[in-house]
């Protein structure tokens, strides 16, 4: 019983440290050590005690990682703050049966040690990383690759996305016990070597090219604080802080952040509107909104509408956030805790054409949408540029934020273009093809940022295939050493 304890507690303070491996720390090296210690619970450990052991690693990484959600619910959700943690708790553990489960199942696969820590489990891992990002609409967030952003991974990329990079750091962590284990250690240390080596290589490889001339692009963050943003007697002066910083901008392509306009597009004052079009027209190109959108009898939209030069284009969110944005069937009860404006959004089409602005052909998306790399590739090769529009002021000053940007780098990396985030509180930020972050503005300032966005044509391996290939690689192992276990078994 005790030894089940000091195994839990080990694995629950390991989970929370491996969350030092993302922004806004971003120590990606500590995730090898973190999941290498996981890897040394599940090695020749039955299935239960490696189910164990993954959720309450599990556990302290998403409780350690996503506390934001406390802040969401309780701080500008009117939840009470024990109900709120309750939630929180069970959400965090609902989350930690997904690498619980793929303890199990790497378990349950009888292999050798190099080939468990090296292969299995990564695959395990992998698989049900990505399911996380599909059930229920899924929740993607902290994947284990965005850790790499800035660091040697970050290579595989453009090659095979996130969860590629999951793949190939779990797959190191494996490479890490064995050189601690002393099991083939010197086949374990070339397989390092060779596996950073070539990420950093692929670092250099320009896999799209610069389309058209550079644009000038100013990105507003309107410093509108979230308790702030929906009372009637902000309206004016939100409204005017944009309308002041959009009319400071001398960039061809301006844009507002996620319901910079806190209305309705069809209750917003048309004069507003035609002042915005025109300053939008005197820089000679368009501007670009965050507002909400209705249509009759009873669809509402989280929308970005251009105005300006072009023709106004509309792009309506379609990956929604559950309760945030809508309510998922058999849940309406449980509205009546929260208190959040604007929250039963319908969705927009799947697939929409980039708007064409500024001369260039953008890919929109909105907050919580840059979450899903497969997604977001979808729009290539016709986009040359992505712009996401956020107002993450929901999360309050955690780590939300920084965790939302450095997912934003790999969207950069993966596509091949350049990645424009517009904020309400921020991170604003212009984040170039190879994942470097340009300028960013400081959280809670109001401000502008200038920036000079290039458009890129062309499609890197993963915006042709997108997550199939890794998917199919982790499955194919899995099943090949079932397939290799039962037959030495006969």
């Amino acid at each position: 019983m005790i030894a089940s304890i000091r195994g839990g507690a080990s694995a629950f303070v390991a989970g929370a440290a491996a969350v030092l491996a993302f922004a806004p720390v971003g120590f990606q090296p500590l995730a090898l050590v973190t999941f290498a210690l996981l890897i040394h619970r599940w090695t020749e450990a039955p299935p239960r005690r490696c189910f164990m052991a993954g959720f309450w690693f599990g556990l302290g990484f998403f409780l350690a990682g996503v506390s934001w959600v406390y802040v969401s619910m309780s701080e500008f959700g009117g939840m009470p703050p024990p109900l709120a943690a309750f939630a929180t708790a069970f959400f965090c553990a609902f989350l930690a049966l997904f690498p619980a489960t793929a303890g199990w199942l790497q378990a349950r696969i009888p292999a050798p040690a190099a080939v468990r820590v090296c292969l299995l489990i990564p695959a395990a891992w992998t698989v049900f990383e990505w399911l996380r990002g599909v059930i229920f609409t899924g929740f993607p967030w902290l994947a284990v690759g965005y850790a790499s952003a800035g660091w040697p991974l970050q290579g595989y990329a453009p090659l095979g996305g996130v969860y590629a990079i999951t793949f190939l750091t779990l797959s190191l962590a494996g490479m890490a016990w064995l050189l601690f284990r002393r099991v083939r250690p010197t086949l374990a240390l070339g397989a390092f070597i060779v596996v950073l080596g070539a990420g950093e290589a692929l670092r250099h490889v320009e896999w799209s090219k610069p389309e058209g001339q550079p644009v000038d692009v100013s990105l507003l963050q309107g410093n509108v604080a979230q308790e702030m943003k929906f009372r009637p007697e902000r309206y004016a002066k939100i409204l005017e802080t944009y309308a002041r910083l959009a009319g400071e901008s001398r960039a061809k392509l301006i844009v507002l952040p996620e319901t910079a306009v806190p209305n309705f597009l069809d209750q917003v004052d048309p004069g507003y509107l035609a002042s915005l079009a025109e300053v939008a027209r005197r820089n000679g190109g368009d501007l670009l909104l965050g507002v909400a959108y209705r249509e009759p009898p009873r669809s509402y939209y989280n929308t970005v509408v251009s105005l300006g030069t072009a023709p106004p284009q509309i792009y309506h969110k379609h990956h929604l956030v559950p309760f945030g944005e809508f309510v998922p069937p058999g849940f309406a009860w449980a509205m009546w805790m929260v208190e959040i404006p604007m929250s039963n959004f319908s969705r927009g089409p799947v697939g929409p054409p980039p708007l064409e602005v500024a001369g260039l052909r953008v890919a929109v998306n909105i907050c919580y949408e840059d979450a899903f790399g497969d997604e977001i590739a979808a729009q290539l090769p016709l986009a040359t540029l992505l712009v996401n529009v956020s107002n993450v002021a929901w999360f309050g000053d955690s780590l939300a934020p920084a965790q939302h940007l450095q997912m934003a780098r790999l969207r950069a990396l993966e596509t091949g273009r350049m990645h424009l985030t517009a904020t309400n509180t921020g991170i604003t930020a212009a984040i170039d093809r190879d994942g470097s972050v340009l300028g960013r503005l400081p959280q809670y300032a109001e401000g502008r940022l200038e920036v000079r966005a290039q458009g890129y044509a062309g499609m890197t391996p993963y915006a042709h295939l997108r997550d199939w290939p890794i998917l199919t690689l982790c499955l194919a192992l899995l099943v090949t050493w079932v397939i290799i276990g039962r037959i030495q078994r006969r």
